[in-house]
């Protein structure tokens, strides 16, 4: 029997489409590769194990972390872009993805076409904190004293391009305040560098701060964002400190390289979602400096590309000079 041309077609295109059904539907038939682009310990490095031990328990296939270090994320995310489009490369990335673009004069990579988005994942607050030998105990008292002192205080960084480098450039610029910006290799050597009074203020994520902040070794002002963080419910937020031009959130995606089958993002992004509102998951998190969020691959991408405008202003702002 000869069918009608429509429902020729019809039947046919539903054939071609069960091997990619079926092949979506099977996902992931072996071990699946994260790129987190920074060295282990860092808090994308720890978002990222956590997630890919529930990613691995839920799909019965392993997902398991590689850090490919270097460049300010540059190097890893590079990989990531150039990497199948099967769905068996996943990246956790970092704030550095919308800001290097305009801190490097060249990167091996373009945040928004060779990437597909699954979910904005979780956000990190930034907390503004002082030595505990300075007077200031509100930001607009630290301004006051910066001014009063022109030249006599340093601002620490964990590295020239990190955001919260640049938080502190915005802080600066915005203000017209005399300070000098001081680049230390990470962190934990900015923070030890304001603890023992060399640097007296910096601009660090919640996390890498929360213990000496709570130990009395840091003095918080406010953090960055527009609620207060769970860690420190007591900083106002910079907003409150009536300085609301002032940001620097960070955060962690996961994205995958451009061309991923749009069953597959969809299977991982549910899966994203499902994890970080998970009990331990939403106990364990804010103790990490995290928020959960979990958007849409739709809503991520629209702030990706809102972010990139936004932070090559702040650089161009604050005369950051690209490397």
């Amino acid at each position: 029997m000869k069918l009608p041309r429509r429902q020729f077609m019809h039947l046919a295109a539903g054939a071609a489409a069960l091997p990619r059904v079926a092949w979506a539907q099977a996902y992931p038939a072996r071990a699946v590769r994260v790129i987190v682009p920074f060295a282990p310990g860092g808090l994308t490095d720890v978002f990222a194990r956590l997630a890919a031990q529930k990613l691995t328990e839920h799909f019965g296939r392993q997902f398991y972390v590689e850090n490919i270090s270097g460049a300010s994320g540059n190097i890893g995310t590079g990989q990531a872009a150039r990497s199948a489009p099967d769905g068996y490369t996943l990246l956790f990335a970092y704030t550095s993805h919308v800001v290097n673009p305009s801190v490097f004069a060249k990167i091996p990579y373009h945040p928004v076409k060779d990437f597909a988005p699954v979910t904005l994942a979780v956000g990190s607050a930034t907390v503004l904190s002082v030595n505990p030998s300075l007077p200031a105990r509100t930001v607009k008292e630290l301004v006051a004293l910066i001014k009063a002192n022109p030249g006599k205080y340093n601002i620490a960084s964990p590295g020239a391009g990190a955001t919260t480098h640049l938080t502190g450039e915005q802080f600066r610029a915005s203000l017209a305040l005399d300070l000098a910006q001081v680049p230390f290799n990470g962190a934990g050597p900015a923070i030890a560098s304001v603890i023992a009074g060399h640097t007296q203020i910096m601009f660090s994520a919640v996390a890498s701060a929360a213990s000496q902040i709570k130990a009395g070794q840091l003095r918080p002002l406010a953090v960055t964002g527009k609620t207060r963080s769970a860690i420190l419910p007591e900083v106002p937020t910079t907003t409150e400190a009536g300085y609301p031009d002032i940001e620097g959130d960070g955060w962690v995606g996961v994205l995958v390289p451009a061309g991923t089958p749009k069953e597959i993002i969809t299977s991982l992004h549910r899966e994203m979602v499902r994890i970080i509102a998970l009990p331990d998951m939403k106990e364990r998190l804010p103790t990490l400096g995290f928020e959960p969020i979990g958007n849409t691959p739709e809503e991520f991408e629209a702030q990706i590309k809102a972010e990139i405008e936004k932070w090559a202003r702040i650089v161009r702002d604050a005369n950051v000079k690209t490397q």
